[in-house]
């Protein structure tokens, strides 16, 4: 798979959980603010994979959307949110 390929899939998988993500019990623990506020970031790193595919500027692309996706795993993995790749 070439780096254009695996970028444009990954962007598509990762508009797909944005648009499914839930906020879980647990995250009322913790400011619901600043989990926006992390979800929001990852959004802004999306928008700049999508920025760089177009853009020509594969590898840039593929490590911003995976930042986008650590930050989505790690909110994840904390129990604040929910959803499935």
């Amino acid at each position: 798979m070439t780096v254009e390929a695996m970028a444009a899939k990954y962007i598509r998988k990762t508009e797909k959980v944005l648009g499914e993500i839930e906020m879980t019990h647990n995250s009322a623990c913790l400011d619901s603010f600043k989990i926006n506020y992390v979800v929001d970031e990852a959004k802004r790193y999306l928008e700049d994979a999508k920025y760089y595919l177009d853009k020509g500027r594969f590898e840039t692309s593929l490590a911003s959307v995976a930042y986008c996706e650590g930050l989505l795993d790690a909110l994840r993995m904390l129990g604040f949110v929910k959803f499935d790749w």
